[in-house]
């Protein structure tokens, strides 16, 4: 499938009717923006089975993780939405302070007006429908481009967003860089972005020329970290379901593991078998198991990185073939990388977990302060001064304890990063708060 090419006169009406729409968008209750909401729904649920075609078709997703990480997720996301948008909508009293007892002060949550909506290509349906809830919810209008590196998912999306919403309140345009260049250079209220650091930063220094404000969804090097007594069996299927996912190209995925040295070899083996548990059948790889990888491009990076982690010494323990006519790559185990080189300096997107033995805490402190602060940490230990001291020594868009991805699950916990793993939080209402401007309204009664 081939992109079409983008229409400048077709966007800047767009944009424009989006804009004359705010006010009516603004006023509308929370039964009218849940009636939205729920023709979403109905749409995506009519469509489950082309959803996971172009999935499919698009990175060679397995059924169960494109019904449980791309669809599954969205309509978690329209089902809390609806529940509780009238609650979220309400206007949020405060006490006033005893200088100005006796008025009315509260919080009014108006939408930020139309918004910017820049999908990825990892999670190419649910990281572009699951941000959309909390925009609609909130009341803005918004317009979308898909990730072109995934064309199927990227028509179906356009196609569900057309046949849901009117374009002046959802509009979907493909295309590839240069529409994301000439959509940025138009002047919306918030960008909402998730991908790569370094297309983070340029999202960022587009929308500083309107001071529009961004949220960016982002990543990083994910750490699990096992104490010296952690069931290590436990640990290893949950860190292997985690690295694994997607062929690791998940923002949040278990990027690599300390373990104390005394238990590598253990952990390692456990690992590996966790491995041919979930990707072998009587030692032959299941290829339709795990997603390929997005390109070349990320292809020869991901083995370049194992290539030269090998050169200065580590050691692979499981897997390394590669495919290269389908961007396959078995899930690899690799053991004490180098700290200075590529497999651990750099987010790693791709289907390789680096084991590093460690002798003393400080160690993981330091290499996470010098790799910068991830967008999720994974602890394994039952020892709460364990986990405290390091919670306190280190910071992280989020934290699981003795399991993984959970704190993103938990739809009542706010999922974002920090600094370089991302700015701003959504999920729930802290989406509907990110989406809205908190106006603070004060009401003198005497």
């Amino acid at each position: 499938m081939s992109v079409v090419e983008f229409d400048q006169q077709a966007i800047e009406r767009a944009f424009a009717a989006q804009r004359a729409n705010r006010v009516a968008l603004k006023r509308r209750s929370a039964d009218e923006r849940i009636a939205r909401l729920t023709a979403l729904r109905a749409a995506i649920v009519a469509r489950t089975d082309a959803i996971d075609r172009a999935l499919n078709l698009d990175l060679r997703k397995p059924l169960a993780g494109a019904r449980n990480n791309e669809i599954g997720s969205v309509l978690a996301e329209i089902d809390t939405a609806c529940a509780e948008l009238a609650v979220w909508m309400a206007p949020q009293r405060i006490e006033p302070s005893p200088h100005f007892a006796g008025n009315d002060t509260f919080i009014q949550y108006e939408p930020r007006g139309v918004v910017l909506l820049l999908g990825p290509w990892n999670f190419p349906f649910s990281l572009v429908f699951a941000p959309l809830v909390p925009i609609i919810a909130a009341g803005n209008a918004c317009i979308v481009k898909p990730n072109e590196m995934q064309p199927h998912t990227s028509a179906l999306t356009a196609q569900i967003i057309a046949d849901v919403f009117p374009e002046n309140e959802v509009a979907c345009f493909e295309g590839g860089v240069p529409l994301a260049e000439a959509l940025q250079d138009l002047p919306f209220d918030h960008v909402f972005f998730t991908g790569s650091p370094a297309i983070g930063k340029r999202v960022m220094a587009a929308a500083a020329k309107h001071l529009t404000s961004v949220t960016l969804e982002l990543g990083g090097k994910c750490p699990a970290i096992l104490d010296a007594d952690y069931p290590l069996m436990d640990a290893a299927g949950k860190i292997v379901a985690a690295r694994f996912n997607n062929a690791g190209q998940l923002c949040l995925s278990v990027d690599h593991v300390w373990v104390p040295r005394a238990r590598r070899d253990e952990l390692v083996a456990m690992l590996g078998a966790a491995v041919d548990k979930m990707f072998y059948v009587d030692g032959t790889f299941q290829k339709d198991r795990l997603a390929r990888i997005v390109d070349a491009r990320n292809f020869a990076r991901v083995q370049g990185h194992v290539d030269e982690a090998v050169a200065h010494g580590a050691t692979v323990a499981k897997g390394g073939a590669t495919q290269m006519d389908d961007l396959t790559i078995e899930p690899t185990i690799v053991i004490d990388p180098p700290l200075d080189g590529g497999l651990m300096q750099n987010e790693i997107f791709g289907p390789v977990l680096p084991v590093i033995a460690y002798d003393d805490v400080d160690e993981i402190v330091d290499q996470v302060d010098r790799t910068g602060k991830p967008l999720a940490m994974y602890l394994f230990s039952h020892d709460q001064g364990f986990v405290d001291d390091i919670l306190d020594r280190t910071s992280s868009g989020g934290v699981t304890v003795n399991h993984v991805l959970m704190h993103y699950a938990e739809h009542k916990l706010p999922f974002g990063g920090v600094n370089g793993s991302g700015m701003g939080r959504y999920k729930g209402i802290y989406g509907f708060h990110e989406l809205s401007n908190a106006r603070s309204i004060f009401v003198q009664k005497k």
